[in-house]
This record gives structure tokens, C-alpha cells and sequence, in this order.
């Protein structure tokens, strides 16, 4: 047993859903319950093309890591909020490109942990960390994150759809933690949930919130997620800062979004 778990059956709330069991619902999936699936109605109600939109970013996610992994030479990869297991996981995608690729998942919900040690049983070289994403020092402290992380080799830090979960005090801080962990050369994918009309990001925020309750951040606007970067102080790779259906797009087939009330943005960037 690795640092920090629990021994026994995870304990899960099924009355209060949850972030992963709802994305798993958008992505057709099945490990959720009532809870989510109901309050997966009343996103639909608000935005509409929210089912679409996390089809799109998981595609988003397979052509990031596809690209690291080819391109980049990455080989290492934290996956910070990763959610259920779903088709084409990140560790698929990189050790494909190379086996010797090794992936560390990190999510605070113990079905996600439950699931991901099942499937991942077998490989030596990912692991699952169930843990606060915000918790850096114990991440970074975990025998897991120790034994499949190299700090002197460039590492992959994925934000993939998850800053929308934290408050605005966490994000800052917990990006600059992680930075300040990972070698020269390591690589920040970040994409977040944004809308560009206040009256969307304060429904979608309020829903999230109560159906949560208060495990949530909020959604934000587009220079918001750019002053991250900017704080950062890193360099942004091509094509920059976009819609993510946009980003290297390929020939993949994916739903169209309707309308762009809302949309998953973001980018890639250096760490110097």
C-alpha cells in the first residue's frame, strides 16, 4: 500500500455527485449513479452541448499526449484529476509511442483509485495516486509518484479540464508548486471550462457549486485562464491559447458544438 491510502473498500457518496462520475456520464460511460446523471440534466438544460464538449476534450486529450509522447519526447506524465478510466487513457496513448513511457494518475475521488489499480494492476509503469490534486508535497512525496518519476527528466503536468473544480486562491499556488517540482524542459497542458458570458459562467458555477456542495471552483473567462500563463512565466507552443477542438486538430471524427455559450480552452506551454 502506497503512502497516504486507505486500507479497505473505498467509502463513496452516492447522493452528492461527483465531478468524474458526471464527466464518465458525458463520455458514456457507466460508473455513476442517480445523483450524477441527474445533475448531468440540469447542465444539459443550461448548456446544451456540454455532451459534446467533453467528447471534444477527451479527444483534445488524446491528441495532447499523442503529441508529447511523438513530438516532444516526453515520457513521463502526472495527470492531475485524471477521472474514470475511459477508452484511450494517457498512459495507452504514450506507451504506444514508447512502453518505457511511465504515467501517474492523480484524483481525490475513490472510485476513480478503485477502478484505476483494477485496470492498471498489471502495469509497472503507471500507477494511481488517490489525492487532493492541491496536495503537492504529497504527491511529489508519494512512494508511486517516487518510483515512476524521474525529477531530472522533463515531466508532462496535465490540467486537463479540472482548474474549473478549484477556487480562484488554489489554482495560482498549486501550478506554481508544481512548477517549481519539475525539471527544466517539463511541459504544463491547461485547459479549463470558459464562457464568455457572464450569466452562463454564474449558472453553470451556481449549479456545480450546490450540486457539489461547494466542491467547485468556477467557471471563467478567456484572459483568465491566459493570466495563468502569464504568471507562470512560461512559453506557450503553437498554436497558442484556443478552443481545444481546434488545437492540432486531425482528421478524428468528433460532435460539433452547437453554439459557443461555452468551451473548453487553453493551450500548451514550455517550462524554462
Amino acid at each position: 500500500m502506497g503512502q497516504g491510502e486507505q486500507s479497505g473498500p473505498p467509502r463513496v457518496d452516492t447522493h452528492t455527485p461527483s465531478v468524474a462520475r458526471m464527466y464518465d456520464w458525458l463520455l458514456g460511460g457507466v460508473d455513476n449513479y442517480r445523483s450524477d446523471r441527474d445533475a448531468c440534466a440540469e447542465l444539459l438544460e443550461i448548456v446544451p452541448d456540454s455532451q459534446a464538449l467533453a467528447l471534444n476534450n477527451r479527444a483534445f486529450l488524446r491528441r495532447v499526449v499523442r503529441f508529447l509522447a511523438e513530438e516532444a519526447g516526453i515520457r513521463q506524465f502526472l495527470d492531475h484529476g485524471s477521472g474514470l478510466p475511459t477508452l484511450d487513457n494517457v498512459h495507452e496513448i504514450a506507451q504506444r509511442v514508447d512502453p518505457d513511457s511511465r504515467v501517474v494518475y492523480i484524483d481525490n475521488d475513490p472510485i476513480v483509485s478503485a477502478h484505476g489499480r483494477t485496470r492498471l494492476e498489471q502495469n509497472r509503469q503507471t500507477a494511481v495516486v488517490q489525492a487532493d490534486m492541491t496536495d503537492t508535497a504529497a504527491i511529489f512525496a508519494h512512494d508511486e509518484v517516487r518510483r515512476l518519476i524521474r525529477p531530472d527528466e522533463p515531466t508532462a503536468a496535465l490540467f486537463v479540464s479540472v482548474l474549473h473544480c478549484l477556487k480562484d486562491e488554489q489554482v495560482l499556488p498549486m501550478l506554481h508548486r508544481v512548477k517549481r517540482e519539475l525539471a527544466p524542459g517539463s511541459i504544463f497542458v491547461i485547459c479549463q471550462l470558459v464562457s464568455e458570458r457572464a450569466d452562463i459562467r454564474d449558472r453553470v458555477t451556481g449549479l456545480m457549486a450546490d450540486a457539489t456542495h461547494g466542491s467547485w471552483g468556477r467557471v471563467r473567462a478567456k484572459a483568465e485562464v491566459a493570466a495563468y500563463f502569464d504568471d507562470l512565466g512560461v512559453t506557450v507552443r503553437e498554436p497558442g491559447l484556443v478552443n481545444v477542438t481546434t488545437w492540432r486538430a486531425d482528421t478524428e471524427v468528433v460532435p460539433r458544438q452547437r453554439t459557443d455559450d461555452w468551451e473548453e480552452w487553453g493551450g500548451i506551454a514550455l517550462l524554462p
